[in-house]
């Protein structure tokens, strides 16, 4: 569904040039995706710190302002009065219905103050896995997003830099999210995406949710939960330029009204809060997810869809989900929904299952994939093993001494 709002990108009439053209310098992937040497590319925060303290400024800008593209109601404020961390875990970006320093606005004096944070200048990435798990507001007139801009857009301007935006709420849809691109000739009303609704009337305000798109060369595949439900391709775009073979850095805000969402209204309740547990992203010498499979034609699978830490990595019935799309990096990293296959407590034995964890660099995150099809944990020196050779969906994988036996040989790809 195309989004009715002309330009979202800027508060001013533009991010200056010299900050936007900065993110190139960020510890993004080279910009050529032939460069099979490139390293694995990791951006993460969990927002872990006390509670009351401010995100993290080596990783996020803080944007100031009003915003009258959107002809939305709120005042974007830097430090902590709307963007802070809760000490569990979550950054918490509030909107309130005040205005403690008498901000201005395009209408007036503003009503509401909120909070929008960029990487630009910090961290830009060109393809991979992006992801957050948040738990959004509800009310009329609320409207979180979780997005992303070309590093280019000082030079270019929007829509020539593309715009992706992972997830999108407008609070009059409870149960749905939107995931669209704009670019040149198709933007603001016109953007391409689509929606996905929960079932059974369930509302995405009840409970934290993973969104994603995996971005490769000339495909952007968006999920909610591991559930792949759009995919777009230059073909989508009614041969207009495809504005995605770049860096982009991300974005992330709770926006009050505007011509999409619409005014608040007596029954919206503030303060109105976005709570963001994680955000990450994952690139890597394998520009798109692929599929890697073993015994019995099944393939890895994170168990659920689930990117929580600890989450266990089994066999299962093949089925395209994100949960299935790993990217091997030549860090010697194994990564699917942002994270890395490990070995649970970096264990040596046999039987020590594997599982998802965040990716830290240790040498039980680390992987030799052999031309004899074996996985391999260097620091073992064990194979990656179904557990009893047992190919029913659900079944555990596990380090075991290479044996040859199928249960440890895997086609990547």
């Amino acid at each position: 569904m195309a989004s009715p709002r002309v330009l979202r990108r800027c508060l001013f009439a533009a991010l200056s040039a010299a900050l936007v053209a900065s993110a190139a310098i960020g510890p993004a992937r080279a910009a050529s995706t032939s460069d099979a040497q490139a390293d694995a590319v990791t951006f993460s925060d969990t927002f872990d710190g006390a509670a009351g303290s401010a995100v993290n400024s080596s990783r996020w800008t803080q944007e100031t302002g009003d915003n009258v593209n959107n002809h939305e109601r709120e005042y974007y404020t830097s430090g902590t009065n709307n963007a802070s961390l809760d000490g569990q875990g979550h950054l918490v970006i509030t909107a309130k219905k005040e205005n403690p320093a008498n901000y201005q606005c395009w209408y007036g004096t503003c009503q509401y103050t909120s909070a929008r944070l960029n990487t630009s200048g910090k961290f830009s990435a060109q393809y991979g896995h992006v992801e957050a798990r948040m738990k959004i507001p509800r009310g009329q007139g609320m409207w979180p997003a979780f997005w992303m801009l070309g590093t280019d857009i000082g030079s270019v301007g929007w829509p020539n830099s593309g715009e992706i935006d992972v997830m999108e709420n407008v609070g009059f849809e409870p149960s749905t999210i939107h995931g669209t691109i704009h670019g040149p000739g198709y933007s603001g009303a016109n953007g391409i995406g689509a929606g996905y609704t929960l079932a059974n009337g369930a509302a995405f305000a009840d409970a934290y949710h993973t969104f994603a798109v995996d971005w490769a060369p000339n495909s952007i595949k968006w999920s909610v939960d591991g559930v792949v439900y759009e995919t777009r391709t230059p073909s989508d775009v009614g041969g207009n330029t495809w504005a995605f073979n770049k860096p982009f850095f991300l974005i992330l805000n709770l926006a009050v009204g505007g011509d999409w969402p619409g005014d608040p209204n007596s029954a919206t309740a503030f303060p109105a809060q976005l709570l963001v547990d994680s955000v990450s992203v994952t690139t890597s010498d394998t520009a798109t997810g692929v599929a890697i499979k073993g015994l019995a034609g099944k393939c890895v699978d994170v168990n659920g869809a689930n990117s929580a830490n600890g989450t266990a990595v089994q066999l299962y019935d093949c089925n395209g989900s994100a949960a299935q799309q790993w990217t091997v990096g030549s860090d010697g990293t194994i990564r699917a929904l942002g994270k890395c296959l490990d070995v649970n407590a970096g264990g040596t034995a046999d039987g020590t299952k594997v599982q998802l964890y965040d990716c830290n660099g240790s040498a039980a995150q680390k992987w030799a994939v052999s031309s004899a099809n074996d996985i391999v944990n260097p620091q073992a020196n064990k194979c990656l093993d179904v557990t009893g050779n047992n190919s029913a969906n659900g079944t555990p994988l596990q380090i075991w001494t290479c044996s040859g036996g199928a249960n440890q040989k895997w086609t990547v790809g």
